[in-house]
């Protein structure tokens, strides 16, 4: 039994080093087997890891790839599928806004490369506890026994383990010889060799090299332009970005809360940081989102949800859809992204506020309101206005992607606030009084994309691009301030506009 004692710490130890061996290599073999789908710089994309301390992006047939080297020994391969786009140009355009603020993209391929290491961790450790709990459950006995029948084994048995071998090696055949992929006699260069002296290489894409064929030699053209965007696009919004925290604006006072609004982005991404730093300076510390995120609300745009959601991902965030955002692929990616999703019920808003909204009827088609269907525009207001008029509490703000779905709660005097977008146009702040005497507001803010169409991607805004600045105070707003950035790269900022508190009405004057 004494000897039993001091064998039995060292038996755990080997046990411990078996697990951690079998572990590890399970863990590595399943890692960079394993792959993630998702939707990546507007594509279909399959991110596989890799060991080469490389980024590699593969396009495809006809466009040529790229790669770069990245911090640290795991890498990662990704190999863009289908997307929308009329034409090679556009996609080399979109290409360029995406580069320009890549950082939302790159956070997302981190994520599914930890998503997937983590993944595989957790698998190899459960495989290594294999082979530890079968010499535990065993028993010393039973394992002499098979240690005794190892040394006893008949030639028979070696020939079948020989004759599996070689059923294995002829199945695999790895003396057969492979012809060469067209891939391979593709050459590596740097984009500076690739573009030549005669076109100047953006700051930030010194180490990224191209794979030349013929079809890149064909594609140089189009590189050239969409260098030039992406230059333009970088520069424009960084300097905007600058300028934004050194505005003047209206400081918030004890007791405030002040919120950022965004609407109509329209895949606008490089106005993601510009809207963050106007809050900052403005001293938001949540935002609101009325909608049009998207140009079509297809799974290609998701690059542009994203990079809004990095852009406030550590602020009180909520949202609705606009009739851009078709279906219900934006409403469903920004509330797994952790947004605020309104769905016609009131919920607690920013600063302890009351807020009310719904995604526009018009967003889908159906014009659903909760398990109706079939509603038109003016039905979902009325439905709107019947749930602000029957809350517990009076509704401080209603969001909704067209003010217009708010007119009647305001009408009814139900509600202090109502802010929309969709007319790419600032409106307001209005006031209106209610039927019942009480006082509301309804304010449209313009194009935080700088839209003046569908969709918005491009080196800078192609109209002055708006963000606003919502005040609260003791559960009521109490002001607008609208910040616009104007095509030429100059902010105009708007004086602050005090909205009247609303009414107090009980129940004997109505």
């Amino acid at each position: 039994m004494p000897g039993h004692r001091r064998t039995t710490p060292l038996r755990w130890l080997v046990l411990a080093a078996l697990w951690l061996v079998v572990s590890l290599a399970t863990a590595s073999t399943l890692f960079l087997t394993s792959s993630r789908s998702t939707v990546l710089a507007s594509h279909d994309a399959v991110l596989r890891p890799t060991l080469d301390s490389e980024a590699e992006l593969r396009t495809g047939p006809v466009l040529p790839n790229f790669r770069m080297v990245v911090d640290g020994p795991v890498g990662v391969s990704i190999d863009l599928g289908k997307t929308e786009a009329a034409s090679t140009q556009e996609l080399f355009q979109r290409y360029a806004v995406i580069a320009s603020e890549p950082d939302a993209q790159i956070a997302k391929a981190r994520e599914l490369v930890v998503d997937m290491a983590v993944s595989a961790a957790l698998r190899g450790a459960a495989v290594g506890c294999l082979p530890v709990a079968v010499f535990l459950l065993l028993g010393a006995a039973r394992r002499r026994e098979l240690v005794s029948g190892l040394r006893h084994l008949q030639p028979r048995a070696l020939a079948g383990a020989l004759a599996l071998l070689v059923i294995g090696v002829a199945f695999w055949q790895p003396w057969q010889d492979r012809d060469d992929t067209v891939e391979a006699e593709r050459e590596w260069v740097t984009l500076a060799d690739y573009l030549g002296d005669g076109v100047p290489l953006p700051v930030g894409l010194e180490a990224v090299e191209i794979r030349v064929d013929a079809t890149t030699d064909q594609s140089r053209r189009l590189f050239e332009s969409a260098l030039s965007t992406f230059e333009k696009s970088k520069q424009f919004y960084a300097q905007a970005v600058e300028a934004a925290g050194e505005l003047d604006l209206r400081e918030p006072e004890d007791g405030e809360t002040v919120v950022t609004v965004v609407s109509d982005r329209h895949d606008n991404i490089g106005m993601d940081k510009v809207a963050r730093a106007v809050g900052d300076a403005g001293g938001a510390t949540a935002v609101l989102d009325a909608g049009d995120d998207t140009s079509s609300g297809s799974a290609w745009e998701a690059f542009s949800l994203d990079s809004l959601d990095e852009a406030f991902e550590d602020l009180d965030r909520w949202a609705v859809a606009g009739n851009h955002d078709n279906g219900t692929f934006v409403s469903r990616y920004l509330a797994d992204l952790g947004w605020t999703m309104l769905e016609g019920e009131v919920v607690e808003g920013p600063g302890g506020t009351t807020l009310l909204g719904v995604d526009d009827p018009r967003s889908s088609g159906l014009g659903n309101w909760r398990d109706e269907t079939g509603l038109s525009f003016d039905e979902v207001g009325q439905r709107l206005a019947d749930a602000a008029c029957d809350a517990e509490e009076r509704v401080a703000t209603m969001l909704v992607h067209d003010a217009n779905l708010g007119r009647e709660a305001l009408a009814r005097g139900c509600v202090d606030l109502v802010v929309g977008g969709h007319l790419h146009v600032e409106l307001g702040p209005t006031e209106v009084v209610g039927d019942n005497g009480s006082t509301g507001w309804s304010y449209t803010m313009g194009t935080t994309g700088g839209a003046a169409y569908a969709i918005a991607v491009g080196s800078k805004p192609r109209r002055d691009a708006s963000v606003a600045l919502i005040t609260y105070a003791e559960g009521r707003p109490t002001g607008i301030q609208s910040v616009l950035l104007r095509t030429n790269g100059d902010f105009l900022a708007g004086e602050w506009t005090a909205l009247v508190p609303a009414i107090p009405v009980t129940a004997s004057d109505g």
